[in-house]
């Protein structure tokens, strides 16, 4: 057993891998290998040699899987020392040089509505996109046989058969998130409500998926000569003219009433946009007074407050101050287009310092 042991443990020291390391341990302690075979041979003996041999050969083979253990432990460190030579990294070099990215028009002209109405007294206020039948049409006076609540026009989210909780829908405006807010924080209340909507349509000014922002202001004495100021501030800071010029249109909003549409006089002298100027009118919103029924709803008493509502689309926004002709051209991920229409990260619009480059 001494030569067995001088054996192994002199081709241990010396094997340079684990693979004949590997080797080496079933040549050893394999079921084939040397010190097992010899294992068998004990119920050959009697059992006083039984007993001195197999002793001896447990300590044998404990000494030899010891050696196999170190010896492994030893190789795995001389492998990982090498592996870092090779990975091995300068951290003084100069850092190689990368292109700066760039802020999506959307995200920008977001960070530049808030900015405004954060001027005029808005508070931010956010809600989830996948809202209850109730939030998105029933809390806004939309009547059950309106053309909005129909599949053709919402995305409804599948149910299982048999379910009949009340459905839920990807939201089609940013309204619900007003119902939520005065439901919060009750009245007065002075809020915007931007983010992601979602309808069926596509083609070059609609997309399945867009963006909007909605304003309310709720208090005792409200009026539309209210809205129609705050509406010309938002217009001349965010197109950045001395002075703008609305028209109110009668329309009809479920969730309005009086309700109206907005336009702003422009010019398109040239195919430019000129906004402020000339004899043209572009409808650019919609808005109007709450309706009682949606102040009830969002458990605010109608007899003791009132107050206004409009939306916009900031995609529509985003075309019109930065010349972008095709609104798909927002969502399909192309980099030219973003470096040509994008904004420095850096860029964060301020009314003091200016809204856009």
């Amino acid at each position: 057993m001494d030569d067995l042991l001088t054996k192994y443990l002199g081709a241990i020291a010396s094997v340079a891998d684990e693979s004949s390391l590997e080797d080496l341990r079933v040549a050893a302690l394999g079921k084939k290998g040397e010190i097992s075979l010899k294992m068998r041979e004990l119920g050959q003996m009697a059992p006083e040699a039984r007993q001195t041999a197999g002793a001896a050969l447990n300590r044998l083979k404990d000494e030899i899987d010891a050696a196999l253990r170190a010896r492994k432990a030893t190789l795995a460190d001389a492998a990982l020392d090498e592996r870092l030579k090779t990975e091995w990294l300068d951290v003084t070099l100069p850092g190689r040089p990368r292109r700066q990215g760039t802020i999506h028009p959307v995200s920008q002209v977001t960070e530049e509505i808030t900015a405004i109405f954060a001027d005029m007294g808005f508070a931010v206020a956010e809600g989830p996109q996948i809202e209850s039948d109730w939030f998105n049409f029933d809390a806004l006076n939309m009547a059950p046989e309106h053309p909005a609540r129909q599949e053709h026009d919402t995305f409804f989210m599948a149910r299982a058969e048999g379910d009949d909780r009340p459905p839920h829908v990807l939201r089609t405006h940013t309204s619900p998130v007003q119902i939520r807010a005065m439901q919060a924080q009750g009245a007065p209340i002075r809020v915007i409500a931007p983010g992601r909507v979602y309808r069926m349509d596509m083609d070059q000014t609609h997309t399945p998926m867009f963006h909007q922002v909605e304003g309310l202001a709720i208090d005792r004495d409200i009026s539309m000569a209210n809205l129609k100021w705050v509406l010309e501030e938002f217009c001349r800071a965010f197109f950045e003219v001395d002075r703008v010029d609305l028209r109110f249109r009668a329309s009809h909003f479920p969730f309005t009433e009086p309700s109206a549409e907005v336009d702003i006089r422009c010019s398109w002298t040239g195919g430019q946009l000129k906004i402020g100027e000339g004899d043209s009118w572009m409808e650019i919103l919609g808005s109007g007074m709450v309706h009682p029924k949606v102040l009830a709803a969002a458990g605010v008493d109608p007899a003791e407050w009132q107050g206004f509502a409009f939306g916009m689309g900031i995609d529509r926004l985003a075309m019109l101050k930065y010349g972008i002709p095709d609104l798909r051209a927002f969502f399909e991920s192309d980099l030219r287009w973003l470096r040509h229409y994008g904004f420095g990260a850096l860029d964060k619009p301020t009314l003091a310092g200016g809204l856009s480059r």
